[in-house]
């Protein structure tokens, strides 16, 4: 276990005494989870957080899988009795948060304490906007109405208005666009509905409450609202914890900037013609308005072509069609937003369809016009949309300014916060550069749990025949473990080619990404148990499969990001320009830790037992393979596929210790 510590010695409010009991053998939460089994590990990092609240002290903290660190935090926390903000990477892990693991510490803690769970607006059901849509002359497809019926019956039964609750309509279907709201159409205290607000409710709560479980896109949405402190969303906290940290970037990245996409212009369209054919029908000039934006954001979106890409601004720029295209979306927005402006006088509605279209005016000039050199400029195309951005070079100062700002004590925690030992690269990102730092290993025993297999004769990642090849690779030990496991790809183009290759080569379940919800493929993966997943990111972190259905984790490549992303090539430009070395000061580091979260999948229990492989040799054959190599768990490893076959016949838990070859050097 590697524990790394600095603090000042002081007194502290929180009881330790009371922390080490409650952890204890026979302490607190002994008593409440069948099977209870204390840690070292849970038990220093609750310390070290207790220490960090009460020194008012920042605090980095790596916890391997297995510590127990929602628990570790959750109880000084608790016991500070100060007002508390926690966010999570995903509104999954915050539901799980708030409807899981807080009861059990409710159950075994005598400290009473007030909690809530908020989300964005765009989760909480909207009974203005569903009552328009139901009453709306524009009409809806046989689903949508479908769909809409279920959800205005709903409507009548649920106590929260959390869509989430509502089983018969799945959360993506975008139907429930008519049903909630956004900030951009939201008619706040104006609404008829307002006193029976769910999100005005939801917001009440968490004004009262001690303990508030947000995500990251909340925390950062309402960060970028206002430049002091927080914005609307969240009350005055003294402690913020950041749980899975090492999201946290990328998304306040992306709230930093501006967005400008096809579906917010359809979505101002279609409500500005709703609200035209109940108030407006004497102002003709509006839908024509309207109509025209809707034909000429379709038209942009067919001049981008049917590949699907993120791509630099220089592609605009040189192609007179999209970039025509560029102005004539502009000067049509322009249009609906002078209509809008002269209906706006009739009813809130159209007010504030004013004012969406008003601003989406400026952000897009915005976008369009800058050329300081300090922002990012790239587009991305989907199947039916596209959207425009401007992304900051560095968002460091930002949050180190942010955080000066908000005197709590922020504590931030993930699996994967450390390359080599060193939080370097998180801490530079964030601006963190006097938060103390602590890591401690995952306590699972994987040189007794796993095998890290990583074969001879590989093909370059460059290879055109590479994702074949690595197929035949794989094969052997898809058929040793029996199915039961993932294939992780850092590309849909790869996992495509490899789901062709596969389907008529093994005999076990194959589930692949995108053909239906991540939910649904997971319990499927669950209860087949001896399934093949494929993946892309979304199934390299964050998912939770316990026992023998996972076994085995194949990894196609080093998860690099591509050189070509807009975002990253830019970043990196900026880097040299600075003097800075932009694959080992942020490429390396990056891919490292997506790796580490790749690798996490396999061993999430005591119990469970599995093999890893991973197919790109320049893990050996590069000298920054060793970083890789250093930053995986503590496995057995071998370049034998007879060692693997072996792993899996026995039933030991020292499976293969007498029989894996000499470790890769």
């Amino acid at each position: 276990m590697a524990f790394t510590l600095r603090f000042s010695v002081v007194t502290l409010s929180i009881d330790v005494t009371d922390t080490k009991q409650f952890f204890g053998d026979n302490g607190a939460l002994a008593q409440v989870i069948s099977g209870y089994q204390p840690r070292a590990a849970q038990l220093e990092m609750a310390e070290a957080i207790a220490k960090a609240i009460d020194d008012n002290e920042n605090l980095i903290a790596e916890a391997g899988t297995g510590t127990g660190k929602t628990f570790a935090y959750l109880v000084p926390a608790i016991q500070s009795g100060k007002k508390v903000i926690i966010s999570t990477g995903t509104k999954n892990l915050q539901d799980q948060l708030f409807n899981k693991d807080l009861p059990v510490i409710r159950k075994a803690m005598k400290t009473p304490f007030l909690a809530a769970l908020l989300k964005g607006r765009a989760n909480y059901l909207c009974t203005y906007r569903l009552t328009n849509s139901m009453t709306s002359s524009l009409g809806f497809s046989k689903e949508d109405a479908a769909s809409l019926a279920k959800i205005s019956s709903w409507a009548k039964r649920t106590k929260t208005g959390d869509v989430s609750e509502m089983s018969d309509v799945a959360e993506a279907d975008p139907v429930w666009y008519q049903a909630t709201s956004s900030i951009d159409n939201c008619l706040g205290q104006d609404c008829p509905d307002f006193a029976e607000c769910f999100l005005v409710k939801a917001r009440k709560k968490a004004q009262e409450s001690e303990i508030l479980v947000v995500n990251h896109h909340l925390l950062c949405a309402d960060w970028s609202i206002r430049d002091n402190g927080f914005g609307e969303l969240l009350p005055n906290a003294e402690v913020v914890i950041i749980d899975e940290a090492h999201q946290l970037a990328d998304t306040a990245s992306n709230f930093l900037g501006i967005t400008v996409s096809a579906k917010q212009l359809n979505d101002l369209a279609k409500d500005s013609l709703m609200e035209y054919f109940k108030d407006a029908t004497d102002i003709p000039a509006l839908r024509t308005a309207c109509e025209d934006l809707e034909h000429e954001v379709k038209d942009l979106r067919l001049a981008f072509g049917i590949e699907l890409r993120r791509g630099d601004w220089q592609d605009i720029d040189n192609n007179p069609k999209l970039a025509a295209g560029m102005v004539a979306v502009k000067d049509q927005l322009q249009r609906v937003s002078d209509q809008l402006e002269l209906a706006s006088v009739k009813t809130k509605g159209l007010e504030t369809c004013f004012k969406r279209a008003d601003e989406l005016v400026q952000q897009l000039k915005v976008i369009l016009e800058d050329n300081s050199g300090k922002w990012i400029r790239w587009y991305e195309t989907y199947k039916n949309t596209f959207s425009l951005s401007r992304t900051p070079l560095d968002i460091a100062g930002e949050f180190r300014a942010f955080m000066a700002q908000h005197k709590a004590t922020w504590i931030f925690t993930s699996a994967t916060l450390s390359v080599g030992n060193r939080f370097d690269h998180f801490a530079n990102n964030l601006g963190l550069g006097n938060a103390a730092t602590a890591s401690w290993g995952s306590p699972f025993d994987f040189a007794n749990q796993s095998l890290f297999y990583h074969p001879k004769g590989l093909p370059q990642p460059n290879d055109p025949d590479f994702i074949p090849r690595i197929v035949e690779f794989a094969l052997p030990v898809l058929q040793a473990s029996k199915g039961r496991a993932f294939f992780l790809f850092t590309s849909h183009r790869a996992l495509q080619e490899a789901a062709a290759l596969l389907r008529d080569k093994i005999d076990y379940p194959l589930l692949i990404q995108g053909s239906r919800p991540k939910g649904v493929l997971l319990d499927q993966f669950k209860d087949a148990g001896n399934a093949v997943l494929l993946g892309t990111s979304s199934f390299w972190e964050g998912v939770d499969v316990r026992g023998e259905a996972l076994s085995c984790v194949i990894i196609d490549k080093l998860p690099f990001a591509s050189p070509g992303d807009p975002v990253l090539k830019a970043r990196m430009e900026a880097m040299t320009k600075q003097g800075r070395n932009p694959f080992f000061t942020y490429q390396l580091p990056t891919a490292v830790i997506a790796l580490r979260q790749g690798i996490g999948r396999l061993i999430r229990d005591v119990t469970d037992r599995g093999v890893l492989m991973v197919c790109d040799p320049r893990l050996l054959k590069r000298s920054y393979g060793q970083i890789f190599l250093d930053s995986v768990p503590a496995m057995k490893r071998t370049r034998n596929i007879e060692d693997v076959q072996a792993f899996f016949q026995s039933d030991s838990k020292a499976a293969g210790s007498e029989s894996v070859s000499k470790a890769i050097k």
